[in-house]
């Protein structure tokens, strides 16, 4: 099973190890993109601050991330499972996890990436801030850019199971294609309140890290939509089969939650 992740905007502090080094992090055929937005976005960091500040539409409060983008080459390292918090993160609490539960992590679940593409937790990054929606400048829209290399690499390693959690922007990065797409899930969260359903964007993140957490633990190995779904009802989740897959869209699956926290 491969677990796709969106990446939190809030990011731990820099560790203690560094710099980063490239050819050592996981999707060997990403290296040369990854080196290519590294670049450009210290370049940016490192020259006219209100620029740096529209580019990467920080608020007044966040301009201090300029300055840390602008000390990548040589800012400290530590797990990505590390570097990313915020609400998914914390729902899925990896630190918290058994010896056994945390190898099923580092060998199914890959975070995608404004600034490196997709990176496994175990990969040693800074913490950095750079959304997958930004256009850096003589690159362009990051999802596009990311589109080609990611094309030739994810497949590669999309092998079974591929559970998609991420959000729409990090989705134009990589969409599954060919034969990919009929093992491809889709989750929604849904909220119910007094008989209407809506889609609540926080409990969305904490619902999602709660079902990876809960396969991991589990061990659960489904090698198809179909047992993925079995799977997540069986450890008590209230799961809704939406849109059986086809050979162009992958299966899309609802949770069903009641109590938002």
């Amino acid at each position: 099973m491969l677990v796709l992740l969106p990446p939190s905007e809030g990011k731990a502090a820099s560790g203690d190890g560094g710099p980063v080094a490239l050819d050592r992090l996981s999707l060997a055929g990403l290296t040369a993109a990854r080196g290519e937005v590294l670049e450009a976005l210290v370049t940016l960091c490192r020259g006219d601050e209100d620029t740096a500040a529209e580019v990467l539409g920080l608020s007044p409060g966040l301009r201090g991330e300029i300055a840390r983008n602008a000390g990548l080459l040589s800012a400290g390292v530590r797990p990505a499972g590390e570097v990313y918090t915020g609400v998914l993160f914390d729902n899925l609490g990896l630190a918290t996890l058994d010896e056994a539960a945390h190898g099923r992590a580092e060998r199914s679940l890959l975070v995608f990436s404004g600034l490196w593409g997709a990176v496994r937790i175990a990969d040693r990054i800074p913490p950095y801030r750079c959304s997958m929606g930004v256009k850096l400048p003589g690159l362009g829209a990051l999802g596009a850019y990311w589109r080609s290399a990611m094309a030739s690499v994810l497949p590669e390693v999309a092998d079974g199971l591929v559970l998609d959690l991420r959000s729409s922007a990090y989705a134009a990065a990589w969409k599954p294609a060919g034969e990919v797409v009929s093992r491809t899930a889709t989750v929604r969260v849904l909220q119910e309140r007094n008989g209407k359903r809506t889609v609540v964007s926080h409990f969305n993140k904490a619902t999602k890290g709660r079902i990876v957490r809960d396969l991991l633990v589990a061990g659960a190995e489904p090698k198809t939509p179909a047992e993925l779904m079995d799977a997540l009802l069986e450890l008590g989740h209230r799961v809704e089969l939406a849109a059986e897959g086809t050979a162009r869209k992958p299966w899309q699956l609802d949770v069903v939650v009641t109590d938002v926290h």
